[in-house]
C-alpha cells in the first residue's frame, strides 16, 4: 500500500487496517517458518505497510497536538 493511499484514508479506516495488517503479518511468520513462503517478499512488505499507517497515525496525533 502507497503512502497516498495512507493518507486518503480515514483515522478510524488506518486504525482498522492496521490491526488487520498486524494479524496478517504474525500468519504469514507463522506459516513461513512452517514451510516456506513461496515468495518470502510478502512479509517485508506487509512490514513496510504496517510502518507507513503507523507513521500516518503518528502523524496525525502530532499535528491535533500542535493545532491546540
Amino acid at each position: 500500500m502507497k503512502q497516498e493511499v495512507v493518507k486518503e484514508m480515514s483515522t478510524a479506516d488506518i486504525v482498522d487496517r492496521l490491526a488487520e495488517e498486524k494479524k496478517h503479518l504474525t500468519r504469514m511468520r507463522l506459516n513461513h517458518a512452517v514451510s516456506p513462503l513461496e515468495n518470502p517478499q510478502v512479509i517485508v512488505e506487509s512490514k513496510k505497510t504496517i510502518a507507513r499507517m503507523k507513521t500516518e497515525l503518528r502523524r496525525r496525533e502530532l499535528e491535533e497536538t500542535n493545532n491546540k
